[in-house]
């Protein structure tokens, strides 16, 4: 289960080109896979994300990526963080994870959600549909995908999805976690409850409190016991050996993105910084309690203007795993 997630969100690194690429995404693995992570993720997207780059920016296919990291990393677990459902069919997807659990010896996990970027899907010739069609899709999908993971054969006939007597052979080394990732009150947490091991929520720390009492109601309508979900919280973080120098780097990160903090107004830049965890160590390990103290199990953590400078992640790893008591 994922207590302590290091996702890599960008793969644009200061001074690289795309022949040494991978090699900056390996050292950022094997600096989280010593230092306290318990989980590697990468982002399933094929264009990057408004808020961290262009469109155009380099972006890895997930799988693939992850399937070459299980080669570069002993203890972490792999996942994405998440796969978009609407990219691949699910029978495909389950074999795609089943593979991935077997080159890595056991450390594959299933991070899935309904898709979101409806610019990604509109350029590339994937269906977007609606809110519903979405929705409907990922819960059809979990209904194949995870008796294939289950060593089940099943027949499945649906408004999206059909399969008959679905083989998944050879079958994954271990019981392969399933992750659900996402917000949504009456849709999200409801599939959570009733098909997933993990939630991952991608909403502001503020909302926390709110979405653990809307999943446990979930829970308790279907006659599942809460504690069985493991719940993280999605952070972006900013981590420097000093409080100003975490200051200036988030500063450079959010200049190149049009935003000043030295010039907009004081109720934006409380908003922007209130939205992130920044400073130095001890100030990161404190906001980190204070998530725990609301009633996370966990965090997933990136680096958006870091994730290049592996020391930055190795110093993020070992503080958030002493505020989870897993520190070696």
């Amino acid at each position: 289960m994922t207590k302590l997630g290091y996702q890599i969100p960008n793969f644009n690194y200061p001074g690289g080109d795309r022949t040494r690429l991978f090699d900056a995404v390996v050292a950022q693995a094997k600096a989280a896979d010593r230092s306290g992570f318990d989980t590697v993720l990468l982002m399933d997207h094929f264009f990057q994300l408004p808020l961290l780059g262009r469109p155009d920016d380099y972006m890895l296919e997930c799988y693939t990526a992850l399937g070459a990291l299980a080669r570069e990393t002993s203890n972490v677990r792999l996942s994405a963080l998440v796969t978009g459902n609407t990219y691949r069919n699910p029978a495909l997807l389950a074999k795609i994870i089943t593979t991935l659990d077997l080159v890595s010896a056991g450390r594959a996990q299933l991070g899935i959600g309904a898709g979101w970027f409806e610019l990604e899907h509109d350029a590339l010739g994937f269906e977007f549909g609606t809110f519903t069609d979405r929705f409907e899709k990922l819960e059809e999908a979990l209904q194949i995908i995870i008796p294939m993971l289950r060593g089940e054969r099943p027949t499945f006939e649906g408004k999206r999805y059909a399969v008959k007597d679905a083989i998944n052979e050879p079958q994954p080394i271990g019981r392969i976690p399933v992750m659900i990732g996402g917000s949504g009150e009456r849709k999200t947490l409801r599939m959570v409850a009733q098909y997933a091991d993990e939630s991952n929520l991608t909403s502001g720390a503020d909302e926390l409190a709110r979405k653990l009492e809307v999943l446990a109601a979930h829970c308790e309508k279907l006659g599942r016991d809460r504690s069985e979900i493991t719940v993280s919280q999605h952070l972006n973080a900013c981590i420097a050996p000093t409080h100003d120098q975490a200051y200036d780097e988030l500063k450079a990160y959010l200049s190149v993105r049009g935003i000043d903090l030295d010039t907009v107004d004081g109720q934006m830049r409380d908003m922007i910084l209130g939205r992130l965890v920044w400073g130095e160590p001890d100030e990161v390990g404190e906001k980190l309690t204070s998530i725990l103290a609301i009633g996370a199990d966990g965090f997933t953590i990136s680096l958006p203007g870091q994730a290049h400078e592996v020391e930055r992640v190795e110093m993020l790893g070992n503080v958030a795993a002493k505020v989870l008591g897993t520190a070696v």
